[in-house]
């Protein structure tokens, strides 16, 4: 680590905006020798936006590295706890959320009084030199210069930057009066749905900010050169949250977000910073939070590195991984806004609570600790019964009625003997049975030989198999009464023939391979799997038997559930998918064309199955891949299960073809349940990084999901679900103890940390 003051001595920076000033002031504060420059094209006291939201993490932050910023801060800031939400006539107040905002010309004059008042030399009106050029004669140069960085365009092949465009036109507002929470509110015009979000920044000002759909911008005649009279339109759609007062611009445009990725974040010795380097859109309050962090992290990165290329390599690892998050989270946010639509006939609390935990960062939990009797009126609207969790509440599905809400996914485990299932499934599938989920559904169990995914894997093709299935479901219905087993019926088609997962997952075996079948001669992975044979008529039909011969088996073992496998790639996702589905036969082409052979299957096991026995399918509403399956097209291929009698969507993603790009993060996977679920109205069961208790209760209660399935927390912990029981407090029938099981039922005490402390220091 150098000493204070070491490192870079000539500084430059591109770009007036808080990230760069602040970053000049930190860098000078703590290096007075240094000399740093900074310059912004524009004046003083121009700027775009109005308020800006800092959290208490980043003025805890400010308040570490520079008391003199932070106490004027202190000055400066509005605060309030509420957000309102205003829908259909109705007002849903939250509490207890924390918001300090001030307006960004003052947290400008602020940061500009700081850098001179330390010496930095700030030059405005004036256009920066290329970076390229300033790296010449400095040795650090900060490009804080702003999502249309010409830094980052300069250098794109260095940073490699991905921009990525929306769907929604937004326009920054202000109203010259102080709102006393922050408002989120939804107008159904005859043009389309819009939405308000605005808060206070001054004690006589709010931001306000107005978002809505291209279409519906376009409709609405918004897209004239002028803004103005869009700008009053929007004060007399919003009239009721003005006041009916007018709305202010400041040279104010309508906007699509624009979200920046970048590969790299510093080139030589220039580095990014804020918007340049990263954006998370506005609808979560981060844009000037990020850059205000960013600018604190470099200051520290440069002061406690060796040297320059160790210190930008410290900053980007800090960094990136927060950035990260909060674009995830942002992303989410976006997406939802994108999509209000879908949501705007949810009951006005569940509206509410969806609203404020869109981007998964509010949760259930969260709310319930900030403002309980929100909380309590939203799960009162759910139906949860008196002191119980969302996750404990029942649901019915034709005669099978689930005592909880939380379902054991389907895990290939690869670890039976000729497809049958032995003491390993017993102990697997038992152990999460006394574990409390609601539903324990098995792997994907294969409907003949050349069916199987691996040699591991199970099947239900001979009676042998059957009576080993048997065995289990009598165990799980006796041991764990109330526990529902459901079994997951499906064919490998071109993925088939592979080694167990361990020794190389999706690769061909050594030997003893079985010829595969798929829609179309495809190979997985070309080069290295084997290509299939593509289904004629006979194989089709013969493939439809051998779902009929395993569902009859299956009803015979006594699983309460059957979900055929649509999903993966595997047989039946195979046929659905554009990319590995390229018939031009009565089976390939068009969607309807592609659902074909699915729906005859799907109609075979609907038939044979008991009417009063739900029958599951699971579907990748995305293949994560350019020219496949889109959500769009996710909604209409439930749709048409649906309509052939699905009683539920089991909705994941993806492993269709070997090159996907997923998106992946914390429940992941949820907003296309989401998508199908609200564009339907029918159950759905959400699955893909869904790790607590927390994300299931808020998942279900915002309308996304009926049902959560969990996998790898049912590995890590078989009693998941009654411990997250314990944990909630909640003792009731949706999640009864074993009762062999029962004294476990409180958590263990730990060492004693109740010893008495010293009172005299003798000696």
């Amino acid at each position: 680590m150098t000493a204070p003051g070491a490192g870079p001595h000539r500084i430059a920076v591109i770009g007036g905006g808080p990230g760069g000033l602040y970053a000049a002031a930190l860098l000078k504060r703590l290096g007075p020798e240094r000399g740093i420059t900074l310059w912004e094209r524009n004046a003083p006291d121009d700027t775009f936006g109005f308020g800006v939201v800092l959290s208490d993490e980043t003025l805890g932050g400010i308040e570490h590295a520079d008391p003199v910023v932070h106490r004027a801060l202190q000055r400066e800031f509005v605060r309030w706890d509420d957000i309102d939400i205003v829908h259909r006539g109705h007002t849903q107040t939250s509490g207890g959320h924390g918001f300090a905002a001030l307006g960004r010309r003052r947290l400008l004059e602020i940061l500009h009084e700081r850098c001179a008042g330390l010496g930095v030399d700030l030059r405005f009106r004036t256009q920066a030199p290329p970076a390229a050029e300033l790296a010449a004669t400095h040795d650090l140069v900060i490009a804080a210069d702003g999502v249309h960085s010409a830094t980052r365009e300069a250098h794109a092949e260095s940073f490699r930057p991905r921009v990525t465009g929306h769907r929604c036109r937004y326009i920054w507002l202000a109203a010259d009066f102080a709102l006393d929470a922050f408002r989120f509110e939804i107008a159904e015009t005859a043009y389309g749905v819009m939405q308000l979000h605005a808060y206070p920044f001054s004690q006589d000002a709010s931001t306000v900010i107005v978002e809505m759909r291209e279409e519906v911008w376009r409709a609405a005649g918004f897209d004239v050169p002028d803004p103005a009279e869009s700008i009053d339109q929007c004060a007399k759609i919003f009239a009721g949250a003005l006041g009916h007062r007018p709305l202010r611009s400041n040279n104010s445009a309508w906007l699509t977000f624009r979200t920046v990725v970048n590969e790299h974040w510093s080139h030589g010795s220039t580095v990014l910073i804020g918007d340049a380097a990263h954006t998370a859109h506005f609808s979560i309050g981060s844009g000037t939070k990020l850059a205000v962090e960013d600018a604190l992290a470099l200051a520290a990165c440069v002061e406690e590195q060796p040297s320059l290329p160790a210190a930008l390599a410290a900053y980007e690892s800090e960094r990136r991984p927060v950035v990260e998050s909060t674009q995830r989270a942002a992303a989410a946010s976006l997406r939802w806004f994108e999509e209000l639509g879908r949501h705007v006939d949810q009951p006005p609390r569940q509206f509410a609570f969806n609203l404020l935990t869109r981007s998964r960062r509010v949760t259930h939990d969260n709310l319930r600790l900030r403002d309980p009797a929100f909380t309590s009126g939203v799960e009162e609207e759910f139906g949860c019964p008196p002191a119980t969790p969302p996750m404990f509440t029942p649901l019915r599905l034709r005669g099978l009625e689930l005592r909880n809400r939380v379902v054991v996914s389907p895990m290939d485990m690869y670890s039976a003997t000729d497809g049958v299932p032995g003491d390993f499934h017993l102990v697997h599938l038992g152990a999460r049975a006394l574990g409390g989920a609601g539903l324990v559904m098995t792997e994907m169990v294969c409907v003949s030989p050349e069916g199987r995914i691996t040699p591991g894997c199970t099947g239900l093709y001979t009676d042998e198999q059957a009576a080993a299935w048997t065995r289990i479901t009598d165990f799980v219905h006796t041991a764990s009464p109330g526990t529902a087993i459901g079994v997951q019926l499906g064919h490998s088609g071109r993925k088939g023939s592979t080694k167990l997962m361990w020794e190389g997952i999706d690769q061909p075996l050594d030997d003893g391979n079985w010829p595969v079948t798929a829609a179309s001669p495809l190979p997985y992975a070309p080069g290295v799997n084997q290509v299939p044979h593509a289904l004629d008529r006979a194989g089709l039909d013969e493939v439809r038997e051998q779902f009929a011969a395993a569902a009859r088996r299956a009803d015979a073992c006594g699983f309460d559930l059957l979900e055929l496998h649509c999903a993966h790639g595997y047989l039946l996702s195979g046929f659905l998918s554009p990319l590995t589905n390229r018939r031009t036969d009565a089976y390939g082409g068009p969607l309807a064309h592609r659902l074909r052979f699915p729906l005859e299957v799907f109609d075979t096991v609907r038939a044979l199955w008991p009417d009063d026995r739900p029958v599951t399918v699971r579907i990748s509403a995305t293949d994560w891949a350019e020219g496949g399956t889109t959500a769009e097209d996710a909604v209409e291929i439930a749709r048409a299960f649906v309509a052939h009698g699905a009683d539920a969507i089991d909705v994941s993603t993806g492993q269709v073809v070997p090159g996907e790009r997923p998106e992946y993060g914390r429940s992941y996977q949820t907003p296309y349940a989401d998508r199908i679920r609200n564009a339907l109205c029918v159950p759905v069961i959400a699955v893909g990084a869904i790790s607590s208790w927390d994300d299931v209760n808020s998942l279900l209660l915002a309308g996304r999901a009926d049902l959560c399935a969990l996998a790898r927390p049912h590995l890590y912990d078989p009693h998941w679900t009654l411990h997250a029981a314990a944990e909630q407090g909640y003792t009731g029938p949706g999640a009864p103890w074993p009762l062999p099981y029962r004294a476990g039922s409180r958590t263990p005490p730990t060492g004693r940390t109740d010893a008495p402390k010293p009172r005299l220091r003798l000696g």
